[in-house]
Protein backbone atom coordinates (compact mmCIF):
# COMPACT_ATOMS: atom_id res chain seq x y z
CA UNK A 1 0.00 0.00 0.00
CA UNK A 2 1.11 3.64 -0.95
CA UNK A 3 1.64 5.74 1.87
CA UNK A 4 1.06 9.40 1.77
CA UNK A 5 2.53 12.44 3.49
CA UNK A 6 -0.96 13.12 5.23
CA UNK A 7 0.31 16.89 6.22
CA UNK A 8 1.48 17.41 2.69
CA UNK A 9 -1.51 16.50 1.01
CA UNK A 10 -3.52 18.67 3.30
CA UNK A 11 -1.53 21.31 2.44
CA UNK A 12 -1.63 20.60 -0.90
CA UNK A 13 -5.77 19.96 -1.28
CA UNK A 14 -6.07 23.26 0.94
CA UNK A 15 -3.86 25.42 -1.30
CA UNK A 16 -5.71 23.84 -4.65
CA UNK A 17 -9.41 24.24 -3.04
CA UNK A 18 -9.12 28.09 -3.87
CA UNK A 19 -9.97 29.37 -7.08
CA UNK A 20 -7.52 32.15 -6.88
CA UNK A 21 -4.82 30.10 -6.13
CA UNK A 22 -5.75 27.51 -8.62
CA UNK A 23 -5.50 30.57 -11.09
CA UNK A 24 -1.96 31.83 -9.37
CA UNK A 25 -0.56 28.29 -10.09
CA UNK A 26 -2.17 28.51 -13.99
CA UNK A 27 -0.25 31.90 -14.19
CA UNK A 28 2.90 30.98 -12.75
CA UNK A 29 2.94 28.12 -15.21
CA UNK A 30 3.13 31.08 -17.45
CA UNK A 31 5.62 32.68 -16.65
CA UNK A 32 7.12 34.07 -12.97
CA UNK A 33 5.44 37.14 -11.58
CA UNK A 34 5.44 39.42 -8.61
CA UNK A 35 3.04 39.97 -6.13
CA UNK A 36 1.75 42.93 -6.92
CA UNK A 37 0.98 42.18 -10.96
CA UNK A 38 -0.60 38.79 -9.12
CA UNK A 39 -3.13 41.41 -7.09
CA UNK A 40 -3.49 43.11 -10.43
CA UNK A 41 -4.14 40.73 -13.03
CA UNK A 42 -6.60 38.62 -9.96
CA UNK A 43 -8.36 41.89 -8.68
CA UNK A 44 -7.13 41.92 -5.03
CA UNK A 45 -5.42 43.87 -2.55
CA UNK A 46 -1.45 43.27 -2.39
CA UNK A 47 -2.57 41.85 1.27
CA UNK A 48 -4.60 39.77 0.38
CA UNK A 49 -2.49 38.33 -2.89
CA UNK A 50 0.10 38.14 -0.01
CA UNK A 51 -1.82 35.64 2.02
CA UNK A 52 -2.54 33.62 -1.22
CA UNK A 53 0.80 33.40 -2.01
CA UNK A 54 1.58 32.10 1.33
CA UNK A 55 -0.22 29.49 1.58
CA UNK A 56 0.88 28.39 -1.64
CA UNK A 57 4.47 29.04 -0.63
CA UNK A 58 3.49 26.65 3.04
CA UNK A 59 2.44 23.39 0.58
CA UNK A 60 5.42 23.94 -1.41
CA UNK A 61 3.41 24.84 -5.18
CA UNK A 62 5.24 28.07 -5.18
CA UNK A 63 8.72 29.98 -3.83
CA UNK A 64 9.42 33.74 -3.89
CA UNK A 65 12.28 35.63 -4.17
CA UNK A 66 12.48 39.37 -2.45
CA UNK A 67 15.03 41.59 -4.58
CA UNK A 68 14.29 45.45 -3.43
CA UNK A 69 10.88 45.53 -2.57
CA UNK A 70 9.49 43.41 -5.24
CA UNK A 71 8.72 39.35 -4.75
CA UNK A 72 8.56 37.48 -7.43
CA UNK A 73 6.89 34.15 -7.71
CA UNK A 74 7.44 31.15 -9.24
CA UNK A 75 6.24 27.45 -9.61
CA UNK A 76 8.08 25.32 -6.93
CA UNK A 77 10.29 22.87 -7.39
CA UNK A 78 7.63 20.18 -6.08
CA UNK A 79 5.42 18.43 -8.62
CA UNK A 80 2.02 17.25 -7.74
CA UNK A 81 2.84 13.44 -8.14
CA UNK A 82 2.19 12.59 -4.99
CA UNK A 83 -1.64 14.01 -5.08
CA UNK A 84 -2.14 12.83 -8.33
CA UNK A 85 -0.83 9.50 -7.10
CA UNK A 86 -3.61 9.45 -4.12
CA UNK A 87 -6.30 10.87 -6.79
CA UNK A 88 -5.63 7.96 -9.04
CA UNK A 89 -5.85 5.01 -6.07
CA UNK A 90 -8.84 6.60 -4.69
CA UNK A 91 -10.30 7.02 -9.14
CA UNK A 92 -9.57 2.87 -9.20
CA UNK A 93 -11.43 2.02 -6.07
CA UNK A 94 -14.64 4.46 -7.26
CA UNK A 95 -14.30 1.96 -10.27
CA UNK A 96 -14.24 -1.06 -8.93
CA UNK A 97 -17.07 0.06 -6.95
CA UNK A 98 -19.17 1.51 -9.80
CA UNK A 99 -17.97 -2.22 -12.37
CA UNK A 100 -19.36 -4.05 -9.07
CA UNK A 101 -22.61 -2.29 -9.25
CA UNK A 102 -22.87 -2.49 -13.13
CA UNK A 103 -22.75 -6.45 -12.72
CA UNK A 104 -25.28 -5.99 -10.19
CA UNK A 105 -27.31 -4.40 -12.18
CA UNK A 106 -26.68 -6.28 -15.27
CA UNK A 107 -27.77 -9.33 -13.33
CA UNK A 108 -31.22 -7.89 -11.55
CA UNK A 109 -32.12 -7.06 -15.45
CA UNK A 110 -31.43 -10.39 -16.75
CA UNK A 111 -33.54 -11.58 -13.82
CA UNK A 112 -35.92 -10.02 -14.25
CA UNK A 113 -36.04 -10.54 -18.07
CA UNK A 114 -36.34 -14.23 -17.28
CA UNK A 115 -39.11 -14.06 -14.76
CA UNK A 116 -41.03 -12.35 -17.68
CA UNK A 117 -40.41 -14.95 -20.07
CA UNK A 118 -41.38 -17.17 -17.58
CA UNK A 119 -45.08 -15.30 -16.44
CA UNK A 120 -45.77 -15.40 -20.79
CA UNK A 121 -45.75 -19.04 -20.39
Amino acid sequence: MVQYNETRLDASFAALSDATRRGVLEQLGRADASITDLATKFHMTLTGMKKHVGVLERAGLVTTEKAGRVRTCRLGVRALEEEAAWIERHRQLWSARFDALDKIVEDLKAKEKADARRKRR
